[in-house]
């Protein structure tokens, strides 16, 4: 019997997005002034784990063999996940709110491109994922709508963009309940539905999706502490932006509140929860099992 290699599988994957992004911003630039589109793909293409979209890829394909689903629509949702993502990343990096000068060993979008270019190649980032998502064949137009619902309510104030608000309150308590629901909002949710809309394109059925959901709340948490670890633990060079910046923010995080043992165990328990809710898709581990532990076995 085999045994699934993450090492030879990711990289093929996380090229495979390389791809599908680069074609999906090249249509985008084309209709686009050009420092804008240049902004865009300074901050798009600039590499990363490419986790959610992974994730969101790896739900289609496990769902489509059981019923031929996947194509075109998990394509886009793959795509139209990360330009969210990235979207946030350029606005959190922003003076009025991370203030961060580096990104993956680079300087900041806002560093290159001035404040004003760098919100704005955000807000197209963030409105072009949307309607990369709801554009396609008429009969492709039930599932996309349901992809663009998922986008929509996790990133918006339910989701990422409420748990930010969360994360800058200056009366954040140092507790652990708040720490939890904050990054189920801010973290978690984009991740839960990559894994969701993975699940969806795919014409997975119910119980697919349900089981993509826990698994993406599970492993939201999971990725969550494990960078809050990371940010204790890792050094600049290896993280390609600077270290002890929750700390030094007065932030709460994980290993603040509950300490490095607990942050640590309460992670394992996460992907343990993650890799029991997809035995359903995956009774041999495989892929999704590989990512559940990859999301705190990752050094940067």
């Amino acid at each position: 019997m085999s045994t699934f290699s993450l090492e030879s599988w990711l990289p093929m994957q996380q090229r495979r997005v390389e791809a599908l992004l680069a074609s999906r911003l090249e249509a985008i630039a084309r209709r686009s002034p050009a420092k804008l589109a240049e902004a865009m793909r300074y901050s798009l293409l600039d590499g990363g784990k490419r986790l959610r979209p992974v994730l969101c890829l790896a739900f289609a394909d496990a769902t489509a063999r059981a019923s031929n689903g996947g194509g075109e629509p998990a394509n886009d949702a793959a795509c139209a996940v990360e330009c969210i993502h990235t979207y946030s990343l350029v606005h959190d990096d922003l003076p009025a709110m991370d203030d961060d000068e580096l990104r993956r060993g680079r300087p900041t979008n806002h560093k290159v491109y001035g404040e004003a270019m760098a919100i704005l190649a955000g807000d197209a980032l963030l409105t072009d994922a949307l309607a990369l998502l709801a554009t396609g064949p008429s009969a492709e137009q039930a599932v996309r709508g349901r992809l663009v619902s998922e986008l929509a309510l996790a990133a918006g104030a339910g989701g990422m963009v409420g748990g930010q608000v969360l994360d800058i309150a200056e009366d954040r308590p140092a507790q652990l309940d708040y720490l939890v629901r904050l990054h189920r909002m801010k973290t978690g949710a984009l991740i839960k539905a990559a894994c969701r809309m993975g699940a969806i394109a795919g014409r997975g059925d119910e119980a697919a999706v349900n089981a993509a959901e826990l698994y993406g709340d599970a492993i939201g948490l999971a990725f969550q502490i494990a960078d809050d670890l990371l940010d204790v633990t890792a050094s600049a060079e290896v993280m390609g932006k600077p270290t002890g910046a929750d700390a030094a923010a007065g932030r709460h995080t994980f290993p603040a509140v509950v300490g490095l043992e607990a942050s640590k165990k309460m992670a394992q328990d996460h992907v343990a929860r993650a890799v029991d809710a997809v035995k359903l898709l995956e009774p041999e581990p495989g892929p999704l099992a590989a990512l559940a532990r990859y999301s705190i076995e990752r050094s940067n």
